[in-house]
C-alpha cells in the first residue's frame, strides 16, 4: 500500500509499505477518509531530520501521517470481541493507545496514560493517509449511518477537539465566547458553540476565514491585525470582557490576548498545540480571578457523544471541508493547507 510521509522542510513523500495484517486484538481498516489537521503542519514544517512530537515518544523510521482516520473494518485479528468490530462496519478511530488497563485508559482517555509511552496514530505510529490502517480494536468508535466518512474524519480530531473543549468549559446559552483562530478547530468550535446557544465572537487575521466564521454562526468577527482584539471584545461586552475564551491558534500573542479579554471570573481554554505564552500573573489572572485551563482532544466516549450531538442538531460538518484530495495529490494539498487561509482538507481513499 502507499502512505504519505512528512520528510521535513515542507516536503513529503508517498512511500510504499506492506499491507498490514491484524495481530491479536487488532483490526485493519480500509480507509475511506483521512482529514488534514492544523497540527499536521508542525510536522510538515519541521526541519529535516528533526522529530517534533510535543512530548510524545519518538517514532522509529518513516511514519504514515494522518490522525483523523475514518473507514470500514476490512480484517479482524484473533481475540477481537464481535461487539468491538465486525467486517464491513463503519468506524472512526480514537487515535491513541496507552497501557489499556490504568484508570485513564479504562475511562476512554488513553492519551493520558502515565504507565507507558502513548502511541498516537499519525504521529509516532502509522496513521490514516494510506490505503489501509492497523489499529487496536479498542480504539474504534462506531460511525453512525447518518454521518459521512468525511464528517467522521473531522470528529476524529478537529471537530472532536473543539467539542471536548466546549464541554470542558461548560458552554451554555448564557455565555459570550471569543474564539481566537478560525482554522478547522476554531471553525468547528464556532459551529458547535452556536448550536449550544452561545454568542460567539470569532477572531482571525484571515478575512476569508472570518467570512466562513460568520457563515458558521459567529455573531461578531474581529481581525486582530486591524484592531486591538482585547479592546474590541470589551466593546462588544459592555466593557466587561467575554465569559469564556478559547485559543486554537497556538500564537503566543493570541493566547495572552485570550486571557486578557476575559471578564472577571472568566475562563480561558487552550487547545492549540505547541508554543509558549508569557503571563503577568497578578494583572492577568489574580486580580480578575481568571481560570486558565487546557483541553487535549477528547475521550472515546466524548467522540461518540460529539457524533450524536451533530446528528441531533443537524449540523453540516461536511461544510468544514473546502478541499478534497486523492493521495497522489498530497504535495499539492499540503502546500495549499500550509497557507492557512482556506478551510479543511480531506483525502478520500
Amino acid at each position: 500500500m502507499r502512505g504519505v510521509v512528512f520528510t521535513g522542510d515542507r516536503q513529503l513523500e508517498i512511500m510504499t509499505f506492506p499491507d498490514p495484517t491484524p495481530g491479536a486484538g487488532e483490526v485493519v481498516l480500509e480507509m475511506k477518509a483521512s482529514g488534514m489537521c492544523g497540527s499536521d503542519l508542525k510536522h510538515y514544517r519541521r526541519p529535516r531530520g528533526v522529530r517534533q512530537n510535543n512530548g510524545l515518544a519518538a517514532a522509529e523510521g518513516p511514519v504514515i501521517a494522518g490522525h483523523e482516520p475514518c473507514g470500514v473494518v476490512a480484517a479482524i485479528g484473533p481475540g477481537v470481541d464481535p461487539r468491538q468490530a465486525q467486517v464491513g462496519q463503519r468506524v472512526m478511530v480514537h487515535h491513541y493507545q496507552g497501557c489499556t488497563t490504568c484508570g485513564h485508559c479504562r475511562t476512554g482517555w488513553q492519551q493520558l496514560c502515565q504507565k507507558t509511552s502513548v502511541k498516537v496514530y499519525g504521529n509516532n505510529n502509522h496513521g490514516g493517509h494510506a490505503n489501509y490502517m492497523c489499529v487496536p480494536a479498542n480504539t474504534l468508535v462506531p460511525l453512525p449511518e447518518e454521518l459521512s466518512f468525511t464528517a467522521g474524519a473531522a470528529i476524529s480530531c478537529g471537530t472532536g477537539t473543539a467539542y471536548g473543549a466546549l464541554r470542558r468549559m461548560n458552554v451554555s446559552g448564557n455565555d459570550t465566547l471569543a474564539i481566537f483562530g478560525q482554522g478547522p478547530v476554531g471553525l468547528s468550535a464556532t459551529q458547535l458553540a452556536t448550536a449550544m446557544g452561545a454568542r460567539v465572537i470569532a477572531l482571525d487575521i484571515s478575512p476569508q476565514r472570518l467570512e466562513r466564521a460568520r457563515a458558521f454562526g459567529a455573531a461578531e468577527t474581529i481581525n486582530p491585525s486591524n484592531v486591538d482584539p482585547v479592546a474590541a471584545i470589551r466593546e462588544l461586552t459592555h466593557g466587561l470582557g467575554a465569559d469564556l475564551t478559547l485559543d486554537t491558534s497556538s500564537s503566543p500573542q493570541a493566547r495572552i490576548q485570550a486571557i486578557r479579554a476575559l471578564k472577571v471570573w472568566g475562563t480561558c481554554c487552550f487547545v492549540g498545540e505547541g508554543g509558549e505564552v508569557t503571563i503577568d500573573v497578578s494583572p492577568d489572572m489574580l486580580r480578575r480571578q481568571a481560570t486558565v485551563i487546557a483541553s487535549w482532544t477528547f475521550s472515546n466516549v466524548g467522540q461518540a457523544e460529539c457524533a450524536q450531538f451533530i446528528i441531533d442538531r443537524k449540523l453540516n460538518v461536511d461544510s468544514l471541508f473546502t478541499d478534497q484530495w486523492k493521495l497522489d495529490q498530497a504535495e499539492e494539498a499540503y502546500k495549499l493547507f500550509d497557507q492557512q487561509n482556506t478551510g479543511k482538507g480531506v483525502f478520500l481513499i
